[in-house]
């Protein structure tokens, strides 16, 4: 089955903002203490600079489950196919709480572990399992309601059983001696953008006219109801936006939606951007994005590398303002960096940024090549 380059296309380009993502929270000054959009403490370039990066996560766990629809259809063994997902998902998982993360804290204690979006997508994985063979319909009625209506468990009344439960549904810190599981991907919203995107799969195998238009129907419809939802600032996100001294600032207190866990006006609009990406992408043409389609066609590799060729930035900057080896402090959640250090200023952020994409795209092509040539090699699916 011939590979999808829209989907390529618009991976490769949330990958390359994602390293900015982290390129910011390395190496930007007071970004260890200070959030890019708390509107009482940020500027425009600082708000946009994180927020567009918010596309990244509710496209990565999409197209997840875009993936795994794709993949269900080309393995028309039920049991196989659940086995592979299952496997699959306990690799990303490991992943996440090794190499990933000794990637972000580079503390060989692992005194912080962070459940972030590989760990989401693995136990998707795991939860999708149980739902193939499931009609396709079905799974999307069960993401579509866990999407629409889960935001209204806030109105619960506090009880033991939300304590307990509510780690599947909000961010939760779980102390463990001295060591910290932050779960900052709550496992069911998340679970339930992969439940959409795998009900969704089928546009993605139809002619490119029908996908095409599929596409542009949809985001209009996600970013409609997004603007309709906000506008009335009752229901679709726990922080309504409101009225601010300065009037641009308003527009960010309009765009400052939750992304931990994801609230429905959160998800709406991400996604219904990146269906007009797609929408984009199936319109011009998959030639004039072929830088963007190297880096998606090898996500999980990209991910992976990319934390360490920050790591080495972050390790060059700090020695370079003066700081010796003993001056980093791994164990503690400063990212690596030297205690009561600025960091570097945005403009400079940008500049290490597109040096990281410009490390990362030839590593990306020769692997990309290697694991197209060698269909032969089982493992390699799992990279």
């Amino acid at each position: 089955m011939k590979r999808i380059t829209s989907i390529d296309t618009l991976r490769g380009i949330v990958m390359i903002i994602m390293a900015l993502d982290h390129t910011r929270d390395f190496l930007l000054q007071n970004s260890l203490n200070q959030s890019p959009t708390d509107l009482s403490n940020t500027y425009p370039a600082l708000f946009f600079t994180r927020w567009i990066t918010h596309l990244c996560a509710p496209t990565f766990v999409f197209l997840s489950g875009v993936s795994a629809y794709i993949s269900a259809k080309r393995q028309t063994n039920i049991a196989e196919n659940k086995k592979f997902l299952r496997t699959r998902g306990l690799w990303l998982i490991l992943l996440e709480f090794s190499i990933i993360s000794f990637g972000i804290w580079s503390d060989i204690g692992f005194h912080t572990l962070l459940f972030q979006v590989i760990a989401a997508i693995g136990v998707g994985f795991i939860l999708l399992s149980f739902l193939i063979g499931k009609s396709p319909r079905l799974i999307l009625s069960i993401g579509s309601f866990i999407m629409l209506f889960y935001g209204l468990l806030a109105l619960v009344p506090d009880s033991t059983i939300k304590t307990i439960l509510g780690p599947l549904f909000t961010l939760t810190v779980l102390p463990f001696g001295s060591r910290l599981l932050i779960l900052a991907y709550p496992i069911i919203p998340w679970w339930s953008i992969m439940l959409i995107g795998y009900g969704l799969g089928e546009y993605f195998l139809s002619e490119k006219n029908i996908r095409t238009n599929f596409f542009i129907k949809i985001s209009g419809g996600f970013l409609g109801t997004f603007l309709l939802l906000r506008f009335i600032n009752i229901y679709g996100d726990p922080i309504p936006w409101s009225t601010q001294t300065k009037p641009f600032f308003t527009v960010l207190s309009f765009l400052n939606v939750s992304k931990n866990a994801p609230s429905l006006d959160f998800t709406l609009c991400m996604l219904g951007i990146s269906f007009f990406l797609l929408w984009l992408f199936e319109k011009i043409g998959d030639k004039k994005f072929q830088f963007f389609n190297v880096f998606g066609s090898v996500p999980l590799f990209y991910y992976l590398i990319h934390w360490y060729v920050i790591r080495t930035f972050l390790i060059i900057v700090f020695l370079a303002k003066g700081y010796g080896w003993n001056d980093f402090v791994f164990n503690e959640q400063t990212l690596g960096r030297p205690k009561n250090d600025d960091g570097i200023t945005l403009p400079q952020v940008y500049l290490i940024w597109l040096i990281v994409i410009l490390i990362m795209y030839p590593l990306c092509r020769w692997y990309s090549r290697y694991k197209s040539q060698h269909p032969e090699i089982t493992w390699l699916r799992y990279l």
